[in-house]
């Protein structure tokens, strides 16, 4: 019977935050908040925070949560999700949702599910919303999506794309999207992925989707206008603290 996982990877190392994970926001732990949002996702049969301290695995259990404890060697959050699944089957579906995204939406979760269970043709789901400001089109740290007719991705750059060759970009035209670092992948495509090598466009751009574009997967984008609000620093740390307090 296939299920559907709600991963998060959440590591105690960060060279801007160091254990941000552990931050204290409104009287409860970042990633105990994270928890808590993406398990009110109606998708999702299990929830798994995938961690490399045991620390973080400590404040997840004490908040009702599970974890489980993955090698610190791991290169990345994706592999880290494939650790933590343990043996899943082909047909599961895996939600990779970032660990320092308090704020999520759970109906975003839930979209990303469905795609993947309602249309077997695709083997990741991510998400965008539409690029608002000159600033962020222009900002490497913001990755653009190009989009085919059928609704799955083209391509990913921190370049501006598409590239209006001979006016400015029109921000309404519906063309420029940013990338929401949540993906949802296939079971069977998952095992694939992280038995790949990364490629050279992924190597170059620093974006791991590539790698999922060279192998020749189907992409589905889901789009959204929630640009979702993450912590980096102790300042956004604060910012959505303050949200969730007035939350309560």
């Amino acid at each position: 019977m296939m299920k559907t996982y709600g991963i998060i990877p959440s590591r105690f190392g960060s060279s801007r935050f160091p254990g941000k994970p552990l931050a204290m926001l409104a009287g409860k732990p970042l990633v105990a908040w994270v928890v808590e949002a993406v398990k009110k996702a109606k998708s999702l049969d299990e929830v798994i925070v995938a961690t490399d301290d045991a620390r973080i695995a400590d404040a997840v259990a004490k908040y009702g949560g599970r974890a489980v404890m993955t090698p610190s060697e791991l290169p990345s959050g994706t592999d880290r999700i494939a650790c933590a699944a343990g043996d899943f089957a082909d047909d599961d579906i895996l939600v990779n949702i970032q660990g320092d995204e308090p704020l999520i939406d759970p109906a975003l979760v839930d979209a990303l599910a469905t795609k993947l269970k309602g249309e077997p043709r695709w083997d990741m789901a991510t998400a965008v919303t539409p690029i608002k400001s000159a600033a962020d089109l222009a900002a490497k740290s913001v990755v653009k999506v190009v989009i085919d007719r059928f609704g799955g991705a083209l391509y990913f750059s921190r370049a501006q794309i598409p590239c209006d060759r001979d006016h400015e970009a029109d921000l309404a035209s519906g063309l420029y999207v940013r990338h929401l670092g949540i993906y949802a992948y296939r079971g069977g495509f998952l095992r694939r992925f992280v038995a790949e090598r990364p490629c050279r466009l992924e190597q170059t751009e620093k974006l791991e989707q590539l790698r999922a574009l060279w192998m020749g997967a189907k992409i589905a984008v889901v789009e959204t206008v929630d640009e979702g609000v993450g912590v980096d620093t102790p300042e956004d740390a604060e910012r959505v603290a303050a949200i969730l307090a007035s939350r309560r």
